[in-house]
């Protein structure tokens, strides 16, 4: 078991994945778990959830605030880094908050990891960091090659960092799923964007197994790109509208659907890898590695050169509506 015995740190580890990573290291008997946030109210209602537990500790933070940071990571092996300001719209609308919680926030775990000698740092990226068109992207590119560059600035320092690309979690907090759901019952009504938006859509426990497979895996500098299905907009509108109505007693034609066009900063489809990173990126069965600047020859089970090409929702067929339908089901979420 990798985390027997190991002391972890979760940064933003009241957030969904957060607490899913938690619960999945819980059951690997870690010598303590601590996890990180700056919402008091999330911490209490997680403590109730885990119960009395002599390995955890629940700390009050914020990852701008350094001296915070550095204290949190004393003796800490494995640090996985969520925290982030993640909403478009409030990125966009306070760009330069953005700016100190992504940006800001990432330099402070790298200076305090390596201040600290912990073993590995993991950063959680997003698919919107790729060709960014808005202030969230932006900034998680920033923190992004602020974690890659740490590989090779840190001296003779033995840190170890990496990042994890994926896209929308499926039920995660904010998520349109819940969102569709409480319109239906409320206004009878949903909107979208657009029908034919695509997105990459994975599973809660999907997310949670790659990235620690990432941390696992991680020799240094690489960003693990994790392959996902893609969904269209319109198919999860059509199933959420179809299945909640049966469920609820309500009848489908008296839904409408609206769209409303893009918001600012929002594209039709998502990347999770440009074509020039597909060039020097190996390829394993669940997840793509693209090699940090100057890293040597990377030593990895079942590996193979990827195919040359941009990864985007945009040419990438869609689930059907009864492959949707199934893993909505499967996981709970109507």
């Amino acid at each position: 078991m990798f985390f027997k015995g190991k002391r972890i740190l979760v940064i933003g580890g009241t957030g969904t994945i957060g607490k899913s990573l938690v619960k999945s290291i819980l059951k690997e008997e870690p010598s303590v778990v601590r996890i990180f946030s700056r919402d008091e109210f999330k911490q209490f209602h997680f403590q109730n959830e885990l119960g009395m537990r002599d390995n955890v500790r629940f700390l009050i933070g914020d990852v701008r605030d350094y001296e915070r940071v550095y204290t949190a990571m004393e003796d800490i092996d494995y640090v996985l880094h969520l925290a982030a300001m993640k909403h478009v719209s409030s990125c966009e609308y306070n760009p330069f908050e953005a700016v100190l919680t992504n940006v800001q926030g990432t330099y402070n775990v790298i200076k305090a990891a390596n201040s600290q000698g912990v073993k590995k740092v993991i950063f959680t990226s997003s698919d919107k960091a790729i060709s960014p068109t808005n202030t969230y992207g932006a900034t998680k590119l920033t923190a992004e090659r602020l974690i890659s560059s740490a590989e090779y600035s840190k001296g003779k320092r033995n840190t170890i960092f990496a990042s994890v690309r994926f896209g929308n979690v499926m039920g995660s907090r904010g998520s349109v799923i819940p969102l569709f759901k409480e319109q239906i019952l409320e206004n009878k009504k949903i909107t979208v964007t657009d029908r034919k938006m695509t997105r990459f859509m994975m599973t809660l426990s999907e997310a949670t197994e790659l990235t620690l497979k990432a941390l696992q895996e991680a020799k240094g500098g690489e960003v693990f790109v994790l392959k996902m299905p893609v969904i269209q907009l319109g198919n999860l509108a059509d199933v959420v509208v179809k299945e909640t109505c049966e469920k609820y007693g309500l009848e489908v034609n008296e839904i409408t659907i609206e769209e409303i066009g893009l918001r600012p900063g929002e594209k039709m489809y998502e990347e999770l890898m440009t074509y020039d990173e597909s060039k020097n990126a190996l390829e394993l069965p669940h997840m793509y590695v693209i090699p940090g600047l100057y890293q040597k020859e990377l030593n990895y089970k079942d590996v193979k050169m990827a195919k040359y090409g941009t990864y985007s929702s945009m040419n990438q067929n869609p689930l059907s509506i009864e492959e949707l339908r199934q893993l909505l089901i499967n996981e709970q979420l109507i």
